[in-house]
């Protein structure tokens, strides 16, 4: 099948997720295409049966902001046409859905019939989806999509909830690649960073408002004031015995740094920035916090588990679909700064909690979320819409 896809090709996650999917769809023997303004962030190397197309958008005097929904179309048609596309998927409602539409729409006027799926993933619903001035938009672009996927049964409840559409959603998690995302020896890198022994923390993200990286910094600050030596150390009940890496960019990193100078602790967080292979980093951890005030799924905590990490979250959206209470980690209300840094210190300090909690979320990533468990549940979708059935 040759497949044309389409997202935003940034450190987010659904960005991430596409990339992935177009990655494992092409080793799996399919032709993919991806369509977007820039190279998508994993798509770092040239492979085989993986094309990358670049949207351009011309700027004229005459428009005050660059059409580039237009010009995303007038590509989808171009790709869709000369390179024989089977069907597109795109990742996110706006304007990725709108703009495959209105390409599907066109080819079809030329006699060319071409499915559209259509992944939500979370603030395309949650956020800009609700603007009332895109709301209309967003809702025709779900209906009118032959297929529409969402990555958690949360996003889907909230889909219907908030728009009136009457396409059925289908719920495909996201996923990781287990082989690549596991605990690898990194000793020396972790002894570099704590080098007394000092337990580490990690949070990875782009750094937006919703993210509430200042969050991170006032948990690890307690943390760090309270002491998170482990149960048997010397130490324990001192005030240290953590660090912390803030890995990725984005408005609120210059925020968060303030914070963490603002709390004395500036010494012992280490901001970053953008990384790849994130998974070294994340073999490293001891524990990963995501405080987030909106997450449809958990892509980064994901990631994290798959590497023998427990996490410490909110209990908001797609999360306890993922971090499974008491097992995996520990969930608490959003904003709860004492319950999290509560939770967090209950995990480091007790190294018989730690092991079981690392060990049953790399065995809850590997059973439920593995890539080649996930990626066949797209095939299938869209064998489906390409043979003419519906895709439910």
């Amino acid at each position: 099948m040759t497949i044309g896809i389409t997202c935003y090709p940034t450190f987010g996650g659904s960005g991430v997720v596409a990339t992935e999917l177009g990655k494992a769809l092409a080793a799996r023997g399919h032709t993919v295409h991806f369509i977007a303004y820039a190279l998508p962030l994993r798509l770092e190397h040239v492979a085989q049966n993986l094309t990358f197309h670049e949207v351009r958008v011309n700027t004229y005097p005459l428009f005050e902001y660059p059409p580039y929904a237009l010009a995303l179309a007038s590509k989808m048609i171009d790709v869709a046409t000369h390179d024989g596309l089977d069907l597109l998927h795109v990742h996110y409602a706006i304007p990725h859905a709108t703009s495959a539409v209105l390409a599907q729409q066109i080819l079809r006027s030329k006699g060319v019939e071409i499915p559209v799926v259509t992944t939500l993933h979370g603030t395309d619903i949650t956020l800009v989806g609700k603007d009332p001035s895109f709301k209309p938009v967003v809702e025709h672009a779900i209906d009118a999509s032959d297929g529409v996927t969402a990555v958690s049964d949360w996003l889907r409840r909230e889909t219907y909830a908030s728009f009136d559409v009457s396409r059925e959603i289908e719920v495909i998690p996201n996923f990781v690649d287990t082989e690549r995302f596991q605990r690898q020896p990194k000793d020396h890198f972790k002894q570099a960073i704590a080098p007394d022994g000092e337990r580490l923390l990690v949070h990875v993200s782009n750094f937006r408002r919703v993210k509430r990286t200042g969050d991170v910094v006032d948990v690890f600050a307690r943390l760090h004031a309270e002491g998170a030596w482990p149960e048997g150390d010397p130490r324990h009940g001192e005030a240290g015995g953590v660090k912390l890496l803030m890995v990725g960019d984005g408005p609120e990193r210059a925020a968060a740094e303030a914070r963490a100078r603002e709390a004395g602790v500036w010494g012992e967080v280490r901001f970053i920035g953008k990384q790849e292979p994130v998974e070294e980093i994340l073999s490293i951890a001891d524990l990963f916090l995501m405080p987030s005030g909106s997450e449809t799924f958990g892509l980064a905590a994901l990631e994290a588990m798959a590497c023998g990490v427990p996490v410490v979250s909110s209990d908001i959206g797609g999360l306890p679909e993922l971090n499974v209470e008491g097992v995996t980690g520990f969930l608490r209300p959003l904003g709860d700064i004492d319950g999290m840094t509560a939770a967090a210190r209950e995990i480091l300090s007790h190294p018989a909690l730690h092991a079981r909690m690392a060990a049953a979320a790399r065995e809850r990533a590997v059973t439920e979320f593995e890539i080649d468990r996930i990626v066949p549940r797209y095939e299938a979708h869209y064998a489906r819409l390409v043979a003419g059935g519906v895709a439910v």
